[in-house]
């Protein structure tokens, strides 16, 4: 009865999160299962960032307790932001809960989970939460964990926890707690245990992942800590790739973007919420900077790296945002030609300033605004793909495509989708692929081998 299965709501740090648990659990002597109808116990790891996604969560967990009520050796847990952010109250939403764990308390649940079944065991079962959601130091250095079953090709990497912004729509700083850092020394410890296992590309994580290490690791000859993090990644043998995910356009500074013209393994993508094309909306969010700056930032990468592809975040519909705002919105996002963007309609968080707020945008309106940015997304993304064909592309092979048999997928520096037939053994290698057919979203070609000459080929990307 120790089949575990993790259903993981919301963003890459919540993919790391639950893949550190899985592998905590998995070490503990739990198995874990690819799907809830094989699983003894089933682990919610939550998102508080949007009231759909957290009401999809709950909306699962209900389901989820009515199975308990038919087998009561069958276990339901609450991970993570939604756990945080709700509290007790989802105890009284869902009496039948077995465990509600915080975001600081992840590398508790193996041991949790043993005192639940242990009790169960003893006294029998009961309607008792067990509920974990203080704060705890030096929880930011146990998310460290890897699955040691199948080869990761690519791996996510936690470099800090928390966020010390409070922009007027985010819960984050509720869910996550203030910044807090994890040592260089363990970060890199742990990136050259991966590459060693075949890793070959990283993702740094962490809420604003360009703020790690502000004011507790000094300024070395102008180099920022988040950079001189990137130098030592970038100094581990054997690791091929770099990026990371999310930064803030405020930490975007100087020493940042010369990186990616010194740094052969930062690959040249960057994501870089812009929320807003209004001053005004952007000083209603609290954001700290001027769609000037943000202008300054995207033109100053695109000097250092010409071929760098850019995505962002953007909500409509914040609370006040006129047609005029939203026309700034819209011209700003035509002009800097993003590659790939997430667009939200805007919903109130609870605890936040932003909920304080009328919510005066009809909810019409923000779906014709959504749909019209999703319009430009899609004309500049189709454009970005197509300047693609007739080019051979540097493909790292992450594995099979998900339909076409014979087909498998990667990702070139830039962090496009790539589609091409290839075999298994290729796997993890780097590749070039000459690009004769887009879409949208992803590009197709063939495998050029050694002596190959594919037409108009221009220099490998």
């Amino acid at each position: 009865m120790n089949r575990v299965y993790i259903k993981t709501y919301g963003c890459q740090m919540n993919e790391r999160d639950s893949e550190a648990v899985a592998e905590m659990l998995r070490v503990r002597g739990y198995s874990i299962v690819d799907s809830e109808h094989d699983a003894d116990v089933v682990l919610l790891n939550t998102c508080a960032v949007r009231d759909q996604a957290e009401q999809k969560a709950i909306g699962k967990a209900g389901h989820l307790v009515r199975r308990k009520r038919e087998n009561p050796n069958f276990r339901v847990g609450v991970m993570g932001c939604m756990a945080q952010n709700r509290g007790e109250e989802l105890v009284d939403r869902l009496p039948d809960l077995d465990l509600l764990v915080g975001t600081q308390k992840f590398h508790r649940v193996p041991d949790l989970l043993d005192r639940v079944i242990a009790t169960e065991r003893a006294l029998g079962p009961k309607p008792q939460t067990l509920v974990e959601l203080e704060e705890e130091s030096g929880s930011e250095e146990t998310i460290k964990d890897h699955s040691q079953g199948e080869r990761q090709i690519s791996a996510f990497v936690s470099i800090m926890q928390g966020c010390n912004m409070h922009c007027s729509f985010c819960i984050v700083p509720k869910t996550r707690g203030p910044e807090r850092y994890r040592s260089m020394d363990a970060i890199c410890a742990e990136v050259e245990s991966l590459v060693a296992n075949g890793t070959k590309e990283v993702t740094l994580l962490g809420q604003i992942v360009n703020s790690y290490g502000m004011r507790q690791i000094p300024y070395r000859n102008g180099i920022s800590p988040f950079v001189q993090l990137l130098e030592r990644v970038n100094a581990i043998d054997g690791l091929e790739r770099i990026r990371f995910t999310s930064p803030h356009p405020r930490g975007f500074q100087r020493d940042l973007v010369e990186a990616y013209g010194r740094l052969e393994k930062l690959m040249p993508y960057v994501h870089l919420p812009l929320q807003s094309g209004s001053d005004r909306i952007l000083r209603q969010m609290r954001r700290p900077y001027t769609v000037r700056r943000f202008r300054e930032i995207v033109h100053q990468l695109r000097e250092v790296r010409p071929d760098i592809c850019l995505s962002t975040d953007v909500i409509v519909g914040f609370p006040g945002e006129t047609e005029d705002d939203f026309a700034q919105t819209r011209a700003v996002f035509d002009e800097l030609a993003f590659d790939m963007a997430f667009i939200f309609r805007y919903s109130p968080r609870p605890g936040t300033k932003a909920a304080d707020m009328p919510d005066d945008v009809p909810e019409g309106a923000k779906d014709v605004r959504n749909k019209e940015l999703l319009e430009v997304l899609s004309r500049h993304s189709l454009a970005r793909n197509a300047s693609l064909v007739g080019t051979v592309q540097s493909v790292l092979v992450e594995g099979k495509a998900r339909k076409g048999d014979g087909l498998y997928m990667g990702r070139n520096p830039g962090f496009r989708k790539v589609i091409f037939p290839a075999q298994e053994r290729l796997v993890g290698q780097i590749v070039p692929v000459y690009v004769h057919e887009h879409s949208t979203t992803v590009v197709k070609g063939e495998l050029v081998l050694a002596g190959d000459q594919a037409p108009a080929v221009a220099a490998m990307a």
